[in-house]
């Protein structure tokens, strides 16, 4: 009897749950996904380049004198005509003011002689003095000139020496080093800042012989900045006539024009330069789809369900800040994911 009952209990139990609706599993959110597409794109040639300064000088100290003030330090953008480093001037206003005091002794002598002059001219029309002694006034006379215009230059060059005490920048830039500090005595040639014009950057490369002719034919390169994320247009591309006979390699000047947003780019910093040598037919994919994962290079392509599906693919190396060629792995129409962290959390588990 309680063996009966256990069954009836069992199949009750089993009925309840035929007849149970199942949970239905929520679709996950929609990926956002881009074609894989065949696109014309230019055919360049990479090399590494580094940033340079067109405009980076060093000033120097043009006299003697100890540093009694410095007003940046490096990294501080400084505007043109600002006065950065200020000299002792006291030794340099001591020869202004002895050189100004010769110049006033010298103007009155020559007034002395000039007055001198007319009268020796006025003596000689009355008969009392000869030619020679007219002579001897005249020749006082310009030598008195002479000496005035001497000493003149001299108090000239005084001040402007003197003005060599306050050291301005010559164009505004930012101040890259500093090689005195305050107190130090400086000296003519001593070398004070250093600093560069951050909107006037170019690129520098070497590239192989072989590619120049390419190169100087196109005349159009582009700037890749790795550390930093950004891709800049080149304005100029300069070959530069010379080569190196142990490397045989051609020096490349890119000019850039570095938009206000860009930070972090100064001399030093290391890019990459892609000049242009031609155009071709390329299947490209978003560079946003590709998933890197130590050696493996891979995208998630949705299926005809919009199921996300991992598959490994081969790059090239043409495309462009946006997109990049596929060699392998892909064909033109499939669909990828552009969020491929989001897409492999929606993956089919195997």
């Amino acid at each position: 009897m309680k063996a009966a009952l256990a069954w009836i209990a069992l199949a009750a139990l089993a009925g309840c749950g035929a007849d149970a609706p199942q949970p239905k599993a929520l679709p996950g959110p929609q990926l956002a996904a881009a074609p894989v597409e065949i696109r014309e794109v230019d055919l360049t040639y990479s090399a590494e380049a580094v940033l340079e300064a067109v405009r980076q000088s060093t000033v120097s100290a043009q006299i003697a004198g100890r540093i009694v003030d410095i007003r940046f330090d490096v990294g501080a953008m400084v505007k043109k005509g600002e006065v950065i480093v200020r000299i002792d001037e006291r030794a340099a206003s001591q020869a202004v003011a002895a050189s100004e005091a010769q110049v006033r002794e010298a103007q009155a002598g020559l007034a002395n002689a000039r007055a001198q002059l007319e009268r020796n001219r006025q003596l000689l029309a009355q008969k009392f003095i000869s030619q020679s002694a007219l002579d001897q006034s005249e020749a006082t006379y310009k030598a008195a000139q002479a000496r005035v215009t001497a000493l003149l230059a001299g108090a000239g060059a005084a001040v402007t020496e003197r003005s060599f005490a306050t050291i301005v920048a010559p164009y505004s830039g930012v101040v890259s080093a500093r090689h005195v500090e305050l107190g130090e005595m400086a000296a003519p040639g001593k070398p004070l800042m250093t600093g560069f014009d951050p909107s006037t950057l170019r690129a520098v490369a070497n590239v192989p012989q072989a590619q120049v002719a390419a190169i100087q034919a196109s005349g159009r390169a582009r700037i890749e900045l790795p550390a930093l994320g950004q891709w800049l247009e080149a304005r100029s591309v300069t070959v530069v006539p010379a080569a190196d006979p142990r490397t045989h390699t051609t020096r490349v000047r890119i000019g850039i024009e570095l938009a206000e947003d860009v930070k972090g780019a100064y001399p030093g910093v290391f890019a990459r330069a892609h000049f242009v040598t031609g155009r071709a037919p390329k299947l490209l994919v978003p560079r946003a789809a590709v998933l890197r994962r130590s050696e493996v290079t891979a995208v998630y392509v949705l299926d005809e369900a919009g199921r996300p599906l991992l598959r490994q693919i081969r790059l090239g190396t043409a495309g462009d800040e946006r997109a990049v060629e596929v060699l392998a792995g892909l064909k033109a129409g499939e669909r990828v994911a552009l969020e491929p962290v989001k897409a492999g959390l929606q993956a089919p588990k195997a």
